[in-house]
């Protein structure tokens, strides 16, 4: 049985990571997470894109070799991954002999089949972004955008790629197949990039102005357009050409950028994959930005987010809360540390954190620590678990869906009235009483709590794992059981001795 093979955008090594890497790379675990919970067989690749000019002259400029910088940037990069507890399967990177040598054999097939061919090439030229432009890439002063940096006109021989004749193609795929931009609305911004006629892509840059890429294998004075070199490590990753490759290939979902989405990922990566005669992938599933005020953050205006210094202060499962309970999947989202510290207090130091002490305190305190069996159940109880079959229940579908936000939101509506149940139940009252009758409603109660909580931090796994370990923990809660049967509630954890207090969410160390 093929696997569920999901991936992000392999990061760009001229660079540190910020709030955008971390949110993709959280996203994609989220995914990978949920569908491993669900039953799938999942493999998760994220990576490192390591050619191009822009590597080249930023290593020059420190006077090191380019694999240097692209060292320091996987380590940065990998250690990102680790911070945020992403369980990615394989990390590749473009200088692997994996990769160049894959990357080689298809720019060999198609050169033999004659989809490349050798041109004269005079026009603009942006280092910045690493292309060649276009007129129509002018903004409506007739002036090159910002983001091309200096622009430059020059004459010079390539090799081209044949992307033009796919063009229609190309186009009648995107208007059949309605799966294959999620969120779907995305799909008309590459329509409206394909009512223009798309030229051949240049997919080389000669040696004498750049000498950091993979050789072209039909032309040794030349590399490869590193977009051309990035976008094959998704097959070169599971070994393309080889047996495993069908185990894992096509990706269910490859998970982007909006600001990738047209030309490279939903334009030049399926043609290039299907003159390749390889299927093309299932889904892309396209975020949006963060945003600080309104504008994208951006380092020249200094509002760079740094994740490791949130991850640090807060820990990596708040980090992974905020930004998945914050961001609707395929829009934009706002981003400042007032709305993180009102997340942090709020849902997970408040509603999680307290319930837990609460929990923890009651059972110590009373019950020598040991959770009890139910004795009753009135409506209250009924009530409670008649709103977790629902929650669980909507929450996995919203999940499939990509609706995180929701999913959480719903979850956490639980997890507050699982609190709102323990306010009108008083056990702290019920305690004080000699009464037959309210010394089983206290453990009735008490067991409630415990159950529901372990069922609460059970939905959220996914999102938080760390948190739903150390839970489980607290609660003497060990199972095997599939995720779904462990959402269903039971009597198993009665009788189980707890652990001692813990505070889940403290106030971050060195913070006002």
């Amino acid at each position: 049985m093929k696997s569920f093979y999901i991936t992000t955008a392999i990061d760009y090594a001229n660079g540190r990571p910020h709030l955008g890497h971390a949110y993709e790379k959280v996203l994609t675990d989220v995914v990978a997470r949920f569908r491993r919970l669900m039953g799938d067989e999942v493999y998760f690749l994220t990576g490192l894109d390591e050619h191009g000019q822009k590597v080249q002259q930023s290593a020059e400029a420190r006077g090191i070799e380019p694999i240097e910088l692209c060292d320091e940037a996987a380590e940065n990069f990998i250690g990102l991954c680790a911070k945020l507890n992403v369980s990615n399967d394989d990390y590749i990177r473009t200088t692997e002999d994996r990769h160049k040598e894959v990357v080689q054999a298809i720019l060999q097939k198609l050169y033999d089949q004659g989809d490349i061919y050798k041109a004269d090439y005079h026009g603009y030229y942006s280092r910045r972004a690493e292309q060649f432009l276009q007129e129509k890439d002018r903004d409506e002063n007739g002036e090159w955008p910002v983001i091309f940096g200096e622009v430059e006109e020059i004459t010079e021989s390539n090799y081209f790629f044949k992307l033009s004749q796919h063009q229609d193609w190309l186009v009648e795929h995107l208007e059949t197949n309605e799966a294959f931009i999620f969120p779907r609305f995305r799909t008309k911004q590459v329509l409206e990039f394909l009512k223009e006629p798309i030229n051949d892509l240049c997919i080389s840059r000669p040696k004498e102005r750049l000498e950091w890429g993979i050789s072209l294998p039909f032309d040794e004075n030349y590399v490869t357009y590193v977009w051309f070199d990035a976008l094959v490590n998704y097959v070169s990753a599971i070994g393309y050409g080889m047996d495993e490759f069908e185990d894992r290939w096509p990706v269910d979902f490859h998970v982007i950028g909006k600001d990738i989405l047209v030309p490279p990922h939903a334009v030049y990566w399926p043609i290039m994959l299907k003159a390749a005669g390889i299927a093309l992938p299932k889904s892309l599933l396209v975020h949006g930005w963060w945003l600080i005020s309104g504008a994208k953050m951006s380092k020249s205006t200094g509002t760079v987010i740094d994740p490791l210094d949130l991850v640090d202060l807060y820990g990596s499962d708040a980090f992974r809360y905020f930004v998945t309970r914050e961001m609707n999947v395929g829009q934009d989202s706002e981003f400042s540390e007032e709305r993180y510290l009102a997340r942090y207090n709020s849902d997970l130091a408040n509603d999680l954190g307290n319930l837990l002490s609460r929990v923890l305190t009651m059972l110590n305190r009373g019950l020598g620590g040991v959770i009890p069996s139910p004795e009753v159940e009135e409506e209250l109880e009924t009530e409670l678990w008649k709103l977790w079959d629902a929650t669980r229940e909507e929450t996995l579908e919203l999940y499939n869906g990509f609706q995180f936000h929701i999913g959480l939101e719903k979850a956490f509506h639980f997890i507050g009235s699982i609190n709102r149940y323990a306010e009108q139940r008083a056990p702290w009252k019920l305690a004080k009483s000699e009464d037959e009758k309210d010394i089983k409603l206290l453990n009735t109660t008490l067991f409630v709590m415990s159950e529901a909580l372990r069922l609460a931090v059970g939905l959220v796994e996914p999102v938080m794992p760390e948190t739903n370990e150390k839970v489980y923990g607290l609660l003497g809660y060990e199972s095997d059981a599939e995720w779904k049967a462990r959402l269903v509630r039971g009597t198993d954890i009665a009788g189980n001795k707890v652990g001692e207090k813990t505070i889940l969410f403290p106030k971050p160390q060195n913070h006002s």
